[in-house]
């Protein structure tokens, strides 16, 4: 397993964060609070033992329970000090400590792109959830803050002669897909949500990134900090390549929503091969003409 982020300096850096308390700089886990505790509203069952897995602030915990659809919810951090008044059981970031087969709902909402085994993760929320227990999750993705990735490196290969990494790498949405898969989950389930803050310059969305606990926790940075130069040919890049007519600019984050089921003998399973009753050909023809009137992979005639 290759070790690509400093745990100790990603639980450090979150809890600067936390103490911080900028609460407006958490909007991107109040979307996502929201959005899970939409999807969970949608599924028509209840779940009497749910567990929030690293939720940071809370927020998710209590955008779920406002659903009415759970009975009990658990919340596990890496520090009491996310739990404020009301309690949380502590686990590292990479640890599920919850009894095999006990739990009906695990929810992780902005935490596992920090993690090394993020597999390993995987298969302990699997192990956690009863059969036909549902598992939630949000991960940042692929495209997220690739305008900063990119001017940052330009700005130092420019002025430096060389670069090294700033923005922490995030998953391809079929990568986790991939990982729903070999962790043993039935009906997985992903979709991405790519969401624009713009900003009045890059000063103002690192200030962001810092409240946030989003700074770089990669094994591989430079421990050199950068120069003053460096940033501001940095603020000028954005400013020339993502920035709208108005002088603000853009700042993507693209969040990955996954879902995944405890295998049960009750769920809908896929034919076996060969027990279809009629040609995939023969379904599509359309008065003699096979294929007439279907739509491309983008959704246009």
């Amino acid at each position: 397993m290759d070790i690509v982020f400093d745990q100790p300096l990603v639980e450090a850096r979150r809890l600067r964060a936390l103490k911080a308390g900028d609460e407006k700089a958490q909007f991107l886990l109040d979307i996502v609070a929201e959005d899970l505790a939409e999807r969970l509203t949608v599924v028509e069952r209840r779940f009497e033992t749910a567990v929030e897995l690293h939720g940071y602030t809370g927020v998710t915990a209590r955008a779920l329970m406002a659903t009415g659809k759970i009975g009990t919810l658990t919340r596990i951090e890496t520090d009491n000090a996310f739990g404020g008044t009301e309690g949380v059981t502590v686990a590292p970031l990479e640890t599920v400590p919850v009894a095999p087969a006990s739990a009906n709902l695990v929810v992780s909402p902005l935490s596992l792109h920090l993690t090394n085994d993020t597999p390993g993760v995987f298969i302990q929320v699997r192990r956690a959830l009863a059969p036909d227990g549902l598992f939630l999750a949000a991960i940042p993705g692929n495209g997220t803050l690739q305008e900063l990735r990119e001017v940052l490196l330009a700005a130092e290969s420019e002025i430096t002669g060389g670069a090294s990494p700033r923005v922490i790498p995030f998953a391809d949405v079929r990568d986790i897909g991939a990982l729903l898969q070999r962790a043993g989950f039935a009906l997985p389930v992903t979709d991405t949500e790519t969401y624009t803050v713009r900003y009045a310059s890059l000063f103002a969305l690192m200030k962001d990134l810092r409240a946030m606990g989003m700074t770089n926790t990669l094994i591989a940075r430079s421990r050199k900090p950068l120069s003053r130069a460096v940033f501001l040919r940095a603020a000028e890049l954005y400013a020339e390549r993502f920035a709208d007519p108005d002088g603000r600019i853009r700042a993507t984050f693209s969040v990955i929503y996954l879902s995944g089921w405890a295998p049960h003998e009750s769920q809908q399973k896929p034919l076996a091969p060969g027990s279809a009753k009629m040609r995939l050909a023969d379904a599509l023809k359309v008065e003699g003409t096979s294929g007439s009137g279907a739509k491309g992979n983008d959704g246009s005639p």
